[in-house]
């Protein structure tokens, strides 16, 4: 890091945080601070709702994703534009049309109090464990590459968020995502084009393309019906859309984004918005990891891209052997770089050698086996050490290859969607403690005041328990793999919740709440038996089935429980 690159850095998040405050402080009522008092244009909705959801994560592990795995990853998005258009035509209506601050206040409406308080409780669960993993997964990251103290970077990336949440609420987070969407979108772009840029002069796009696919990096579609595939075109369509559905349906973050919208339409036309650019974003994202991943066909390639973990191998007694796979990774590079160019020149005269796109294949199958056996030494140095490096590759490219400035532009990037998902996180927790626990149950009349200072102060306990919990985050293993996984144990069974709620006005209060908490109990056990106890990798069931099987669960079970209610109740009669 150059002083250019601190420069860049410090103005950015410096001006999110001073505008945040000064464009939205003095929220007179509940309504002003909760939902921005309705005012938010369908376009600011749009963008809120994207950066919402386009954590830091996005833009570390998903280039990583596309390096290591390719472009298979974009269909875990294809049930979202459904998704949009269910949640457009079904929930924005009726979430209007009630006036409600949250999602969960249509729950006690439709069924009851213990209902709407047993999917407010499930909802804070998930998303404060989500809020801690958006502050602490970036800053595992950078502390890792840029030897910055961990517990003071979790500190920091929390108080700037809470600054301008506190101070602000909803429009804050509205103001600000527009700013955070803009730099991080054009940080992405211009390294996109700079990496281009970095590939040898006579290499078009096409060739590049090429060299990606004859390393299987362009395959988008996987149409296979195995379970145990992760990132498949049916578990993104089903598993997906239910994902999809329940997240921004269901999920505080994500509805309080659109509650504040001027009207249905304005909401609807953000949705939409999302629908149309969320999956095309998240190509790009991808496509930029392989075009990482083509740049090191040219470059030389480290044998591992976490700093820490090659720190403890040069320190330990597998030193030697560590140095000895370099050496041949080194070897290989060269090798690999002569036959690129030679494949470059076959393509520069329209001819696609199948000898040496074979040959290329045979260097890669090489080069992946050497970051193997690095793999293997690292667990034999610590058994408890993540060796699954994705999440460093883009990162590394950032701090070795790109000039200063666009260093701190970058990470003004990855800092700033994790503020943004952190603010949406915080504002989504605040406001479902306040109104759908606090006020829901105090006795005494308040004053409108009285409630805006109550989530404003939950907004601050809510941020000291994300930083506190992302300050504890190296307790845990595989943390930052999690975020997805979290969400999909949680989000099944407050979907069918709201499913029944919405389309099966035959069952009752008693029925949806016996349903869901035998539904997400079973969810627990199914995860721990398929997903928790087998290596990544090895699972035997994609996580994304389980919003499908939860919200599923649940319908079934609330049908059958309300059919058993109605039989009790004719035979008494």
């Amino acid at each position: 890091m150059q002083k250019l690159d601190w420069i860049v850095l410090s103005v950015t998040l410096l001006f999110i945080v001073i505008y945040g405050v000064y464009k939205t402080k003095g929220s007179k009522n509940v309504e002003d601070y909760i939902l921005g008092n309705k005012q938010t244009p369908w376009w600011t909705v749009g963008l809120s709702v994207m950066a919402t959801q386009a954590s830091a994560i996005t833009f570390l592990s998903t280039p990583g994703q596309a390096y290591h795995d390719g472009m298979g990853f974009v269909q875990f998005y294809f049930g979202l534009p459904i998704a949009m258009v269910v949640i457009s035509m079904t929930f924005i209506p009726i979430y209007h049309r009630l006036k409600v601050f949250t999602a969960y206040e249509y729950l006690e409406q439709r069924f009851d109090l213990k209902t709407r308080s047993f999917t407010a409780i499930l909802f804070l669960i998930q998303r404060g464990l989500g809020t801690g993993l958006t502050i602490y997964a970036p800053s595992i990251i950078l502390s890792s590459i840029l030897g910055w103290n961990l517990t003071l970077l979790n500190i920091i990336i929390g108080i700037l968020v809470i600054i301008y949440t506190f101070a602000g609420g909803t429009k804050a987070v509205n103001v600000t995502q527009k700013q955070q969407m803009f730099i991080i979108m054009s940080g992405m772009f211009i390294t996109f084009f700079l990496i281009l840029h970095l590939l040898p002069n006579d290499m078009t796009f096409s060739n590049a393309m090429h060299i990606a696919g004859a390393n299987d990096k362009m395959n988008i579609l996987d149409f296979s019906v195995d379970p145990e595939n992760r990132y498949t075109f049916w578990s993104g369509i089903t598993g997906g859309f239910f994902l999809m559905l329940s997240y921004f349906g269901t999920d505080q973050s994500q509805v309080g984004r659109y509650l504040s919208g001027k009207s249905d339409r304005e909401s609807q036309m953000g949705l939409i918005m999302n629908g149309f650019l969320k999956v095309p974003m998240q190509f790009f994202i991808l496509l930029t990891g392989v075009m990482v991943f083509v740049f090191f066909q040219f470059n030389p390639v480290p044998l591992h891209f976490n700093p820490i973990n090659k720190d403890a191998v040069e320190k330990s007694i597998y030193a030697e052997e560590y140095n000895s796979l370099e050496k041949q990774l080194a070897q290989l590079s060269e090798e690999k770089k002569e036959f690129n160019l030679l494949y470059i020149d076959h393509l520069n005269q329209n001819y696609d050698n199948p000898i040496l796109r074979n040959k290329l294949i045979s260097l890669s199958a090489k080069e992946k086996d050497l970051h193997e056996q690095a793999k293997e030494i690292i667990a034999k140095v610590d058994s408890k050490a993540e060796t699954n490096d994705k999440d460093y590759v883009f990162i590394y490219f950032i701090l070795n290859y790109l000039p200063s400035g666009l260093i701190g532009l970058l990470l003004a990037v990855i800092l700033s969607a994790a503020m943004s998902s952190s603010a949406s996180g915080l504002t989504a927790l605040a406001s479902t403690t306040a109104i759908d626990i606090y006020k829901r149950n105090i006795k005494t009349e308040k004053s409108e005041k009285h409630f805006v200072n109550a989530t404003k102060y939950f907004t601050l306990l809510w941020g000291v328990i994300a930083i506190l919990f992302a300050c504890v985050g190296t307790l845990f293993e595989n943390l930052i793999q999690l975020v997805n996984i979290v969400g999909s144990i949680f989000y099944g069974t407050v979907l069918g919740v709201f499913l029944v709620g919405f389309y099966i006005k035959y069952v009752k209060a008693n029925a949806i709440f016996y349903g869901a908490v035998i539904s997400q109990t079973t969810i627990f056990f199914i995860y721990y038996y398929a997903i928790h106890i087998y290596p990544t990798g090895q699972e035997k069931l994609g996580y994304l089935w389980l919003n499908f099987i939860g919200a599923s669960l649940t319908i079934v079970l609330s049908l059958m429980l309300q059919t058993l209610s109605r039989s009790k109740q004719k035979i008494t009669a």
